[in-house]
């Protein structure tokens, strides 16, 4: 029977922004262990790691384990995976060496396929899909911002019920959902505009702002919806606006679009895309797991998806030192070639 009195033990594997984030914020209610790169472990054991956003909200935090080596995790009660999704299948041999089968695995990872990959690597495991609605950007070299507002939402399964009490420990809203499949689809179509942004090279507020981004982002979208459908898969309404309607709102004039879609621009001036990040830094970017999935999944169903191909094309010029200053209008002209 679990000792009531030991506070649940939690690691963080691929302690980057959403990592870092999460494994800050869970630190005052778990022990919690940031699995890492060395450089950004070396960082946040010299100045703690500092939590910023929303807002004018802000922490410093010191009680953590940091570690490189994934099998660190052992022990864990929960291990929450943050990797790329291109580190997925590796993270999870990493794991089925390192733990054992009393411990919880969460993918709080963007695209529709980790969750299985992670148990596909983990066979006979607990292996739960999870879903972060807001942005969060590395402010420092210990320090990691976010920008806009949300509840964590985690797949209803076995200790997920305790993650959640955990969290809420930490003051931190965890939502467990029995439709993950459907959550993951509607995050999916949000983060069709990572590639938008990280192209635009402007903050999320500012993008968001501009019909002509709006309109690169619905066409993403309206292509997406089809696939979907195709594909029976049915996104989740996670806002004010149905993901059917979701690329009309984006198509209305500014002001209009501000007036009726106003939550999506509260948003605050720092905030950016994890991709334009990943740029900015000279990463990989997850656009297989974004566009690429929906051109995946559209040449399935053989359906057209010209805008979603469009932009992985441009993300990858990028990724090797081509243009991150598009405008909206010469975006959507792009689009168009």
């Amino acid at each position: 029977m679990p000792d009531p009195a030991r506070r649940p033990r939690i690691a963080v594997l691929g302690a980057g922004s959403i990592g870092c984030h999460l494994g800050g914020l869970l630190a005052s209610a778990a022990e919690v262990t940031l699995i890492g790169r060395p450089a950004a472990m070396a960082a946040i054991e010299r100045d703690g790691l500092t939590l910023t956003g929303p807002g004018d909200a802000r922490r410093t935090v010191r009680d953590l384990r940091l570690a490189t080596d994934p099998a660190a995790a052992a022990g864990a009660d929960h291990v929450l995976v943050a990797v790329k999704s291109a580190d997925t299948a590796a993270a999870g041999r990493e794991l089925a060496a390192a733990t054992g089968p009393e411990t919880v695995v969460v993918s709080f990872q963007n695209g529709l396929h980790n969750p299985e990959l992670l148990r596909g690597e983990l066979p006979g495991r607990t292996v739960l899909a999870g879903m972060v609605p807001y942005n969060v950007v590395r402010s420092g070299e210990a320090g990691y911002h976010q920008g806009s507002a949300g509840r964590l939402m985690v797949e209803d399964g076995p200790g997920a019920a305790d993650l959640a009490a955990t969290a809420a420990r930490a003051g931190l809203g965890l939502e467990l959902r029995s439709d993950m499949p459907g959550v993951q689809a509607a995050k999916l179509l949000m983060n069709l505009n990572n590639a938008v942004n990280a192209l635009s090279g402007l903050p999320l507020r500012e993008q968001l702002g501009q019909r002509a981004y709006r309109a690169c982002l619905a066409r993403c979208q309206r292509e997406a919806l089809a696939a979907f459908a195709a594909e029976r898969i049915v996104p989740a309404r996670l806002g004010p606006v149905p993901s059917r309607l979701m690329p009309a709102v984006l198509g209305l004039p500014d002001g209009l679009f501000r007036r009726l879609a106003g939550a999506s621009l509260r948003i605050d001036a720092q905030a950016r895309s994890s991709m334009w990040e990943d740029l900015e830094r000279s990463r990989p970017t997850e656009i297989g797991s974004l566009q690429g999935e929906i051109t995946a999944l559209a040449e399935r169903h053989r359906l057209p998806a010209p805008a979603n191909a469009r932009l992985a094309e441009l993300v990858r010029a990028a990724e090797s030192g081509g243009r991150r200053d598009w405008g909206g209008p010469e975006l959507l002209a792009a689009l168009d070639a």
